[in-house]
């Protein structure tokens, strides 16, 4: 079994830590590690070039945000199985690509997902994102995976679709309700911790980013012929930020 992560960056010196999270891994199947920079102009493309033996496909050139960069990546990926890390997050312990591939033995599975913590930069866990089993209804309540903790095959992409860049901040939330509610791929949920996530991201940064977020997610229903929603602008921040997330 191959495995591709894609890590999209720009300006963020924190991909060290993403890489070697990676490459800390013990999994015992080939490992693909493609970047795709966006043109950082802060010193992170000198910290990716010390890394260049180590990554499979390196590609720097300009983009129109992270979903693009994304799309490079799974574009570029020869693996069996994708997954996507953020250039600011980790891998929480050297055994998640084991049990991720565990899960992907079963030609019946097409995809996984599991929890995720937030740290602060000193390390300290302010926030439990217990993602819990998938449930269809769930989505209708503003429920969805920690995305970085979303592995797929990479036949799901071919098939379906790649990022759609007509949400520029909630393109991760339509692609896996796309997947997992429009097209019911088959997955399992692994109950422990795998990504330690930093805090933010371009969905919670602010008032405006959570409103501009939950329109597109209102969207994403509507352009999937899909119905419920209409609830999503209301519910969505509660259900990603409340009642699905506890603290340890």
């Amino acid at each position: 079994m191959k495995i591709s992560i894609v890590v999209s960056v720009f300006n963020e010196v924190r991909v060290k830590r993403a890489l070697e999270s990676i490459l800390a891994q013990q999994h015992g199947h080939e490992l693909e590690i493609i970047v795709v920079d966006a043109g950082s102009t802060d010193g992170t493309f000198a910290i990716l070039e010390a890394y260049r033996e180590r990554i499979s496909v390196l590609i720097s050139e300009p983009d129109e945000g992270v979903y693009e960069g994304m799309n490079k990546g799974i574009h570029r990926a020869t693996g069996d199985i994708v997954g996507i890390l953020n250039a600011d997050d980790r891998y929480s312990d050297s055994l998640v690509i084991r049990d991720v591939a565990a899960v992907f033995y079963s030609e019946a599975i097409d995809a996984c997902y599991g929890n995720q913590i937030y740290t602060t930069r000193a390390g300290r866990v302010i926030r439990y994102w217990k993602a819990g089993r998938f449930r269809r209804a769930k989505w209708h309540f503003g429920w969805m995976p920690p995305h970085p903790t979303f592995f797929v095959r990479r036949r799901v992409y071919e098939r379906y679709g790649a990022f759609d860049l007509q949400y520029p901040i909630a393109a991760d939330y339509e692609l896996m309700l796309r997947f997992l509610f429009k097209h019911r791929i088959p997955v399992k949920y692994i109950d422990r911790v795998m990504v330690n996530m930093a805090p933010g991201g371009i969905s919670n940064k602010s008032v405006s980013s959570i409103i501009k977020a939950n329109i597109d997610a209102a969207r994403a229903w509507k352009n999937n012929n899909l119905r419920g929603g209409l609830f999503i602008p209301i519910l969505k921040p509660a259900g990603k930020v409340f009642q699905y997330t506890r603290r340890p």
